[in-house]
């Protein structure tokens, strides 16, 4: 089996080159250890996708499990798209299609133009904390009690979540 995809995702002004390239000589099924190797995950997390639906359920060989090569293709697809920020509920409903089909795409672009907002909107929030942050490096203040860095907590956005 060869596996070999390109891509090119455009964020503003940003480009990020994705290629996948995954080759194995095994036209047979492969164990989850074969599988782990190949796509450098965790037989934890390979279990883990399994359980959860994002991998069909593993033909058993003698009690063990067993997978087609494309899991290694459906592996990567859900590496490139953590990577990307989505998340596990927005990768199932691109690997709900079928990955010839064009309606994948269009799920893409529906899971980007979702993403992209929440995207801008942190990386805004974002370069309002460095920019504190980077004042606060600055600070020459005797005391806290004398530092305008804290004279308006509205300077700073809203705690979010896992920040």
């Amino acid at each position: 089996m060869s596996v070999h995809a390109t891509g090119m995702l455009s964020v503003m002004s940003l480009s990020i080159a994705v290629k996948v390239s995954l080759m194995s000589s095994q036209d047979h099924p492969l164990s989850i250890g074969a599988v782990a190797a190949l796509s450098g995950r965790r037989p934890s997390s390979i279990r883990y996708y399994e359980q959860i639906g994002l991998l069909p359920p593993a033909a058993r060989e003698s009690g063990r499990r067993v997978y087609g090569p494309d899991t290694v293709r459906i592996l990567a697809v859900i590496e490139t798209g953590q990577r990307a920020g989505l998340t596990l509920d927005e990768i199932r409903a691109l690997l709900a299609v079928s990955p010839d089909d064009q309606v994948a795409i269009e799920r893409l672009r529906e899971v980007a133009v979702k993403k992209l907002p929440q995207v801008k909107e942190l990386i805004e929030r974002t370069e309002i904390v460095r920019d504190w942050l980077e004042a606060a490096v600055r600070c020459e203040c005797p005391s806290l009690d004398e530092c305008p860095l804290f004279d308006d907590p509205a300077r700073l956005p809203q705690k979010v979540p896992g920040f």
